[in-house]
């Protein structure tokens, strides 16, 4: 049975997370809360870094089950890593949680003990800034997902295959990424192929589609394309989808259409959910 393997420091696998820069993502995301498409997806990006290094931390410091690679696509292909990280592609997780870019601080509410809310101060480690420019290149980007998993591959062949997720607001401005998805996805470990997974934030609100086992009700060819672009969920995943309270069965694909702020997030839960960790 495939994505089964054991992820270990010798034998771990990778996430590369492709980010739609364009500049439709200045656009506020749907659902009627005031933010940018650009940062609802860099935020939600760099708190699950964060939640991957604690999740990887032991006494002797963050364990490498994971390497990570961020690529912004927009005016141009590459890293969206800043700082340190600058122009680096993909990263032993060690390396990412040594070295964010800055530590912000921020607002957040929490419980006061006597059933309210009191609002305190949080710290934020951020290692990529939203950015919004240019067009939505998105097969010069799943094609340097392909190199780069290429690579991976030939490291780790054994290894629970590579994980890379696309998150965009828009069609693909260098045409068709049907070709260029397949292409990513034919590439395999001993383990299973490559998973691709596709996540589309609008700023037209409305109720997201999480998830679907079908294109059945999709609004359009776009969001169609995505959807084919996308890989089944292993049973794995499905079963902790199933768990967040999500609809799902043996043909669910990672896709969510018209995401909104809470989508994003959980898409990234469920969609970086590897196997356990030796």
């Amino acid at each position: 049975m495939p994505y089964t393997a054991e992820i270990s420091r010798t034998n771990p696998t990778c996430f590369i997370f492709l980010v739609d820069r364009s500049t439709s993502m200045n656009d506020q995301i749907g659902g009627g809360v005031p933010q940018r498409k650009a940062d609802v997806v860099a935020d939600a990006i760099n708190r699950l870094l964060t939640e991957l290094a604690v999740k990887c931390a032991k006494e002797e410091g963050v364990r490498d089950y994971f390497h990570v690679a961020v690529i912004g696509y927009g005016a141009t292909v590459g890293s969206a890593f800043s700082g340190a990280l600058a122009g680096r592609d993909l990263v032993p997780l060690s390396e990412v949680a040594d070295n964010p870019a800055r530590v912000d601080e921020r607002a957040k509410k929490v419980p006061d003990g006597a059933g309210g809310l009191v609002e305190t101060t949080v710290t934020f480690p951020l290692w990529m800034d939203p950015h919004a420019d240019g067009g939505t290149p998105m097969n010069r980007a799943l094609r340097y997902a392909e190199n780069l998993v290429k690579g991976w591959i030939e490291r780790y062949p054994a290894g629970f295959p590579p994980i890379v997720i696309n998150l965009t607001d828009g069609e693909s401005t260098d045409g068709i990424p049907t070709e260029a998805a397949t292409e990513l996805t034919s590439q395999a470990t001993a383990d299973g192929a490559v998973l691709l997974f596709n996540l589309h934030v609008s700023a037209t609100g409305g109720s997201p589609v999480t998830f679907p086992a079908s294109d059945h009700g999709l609004p359009d060819a776009y969001s169609r394309t995505l959807f084919g672009m996308s890989s089944v969920l292993p049973s794995h995943m499905r079963a902790y989808a199933a768990a967040q309270g999500q609809l799902v069965g043996d043909t669910t694909r990672g896709f969510v259409y018209n995401a909104d702020i809470t989508s994003v997030v959980q898409f990234l839960d469920i969609g970086t959910r590897a196997t356990d960790l030796r």
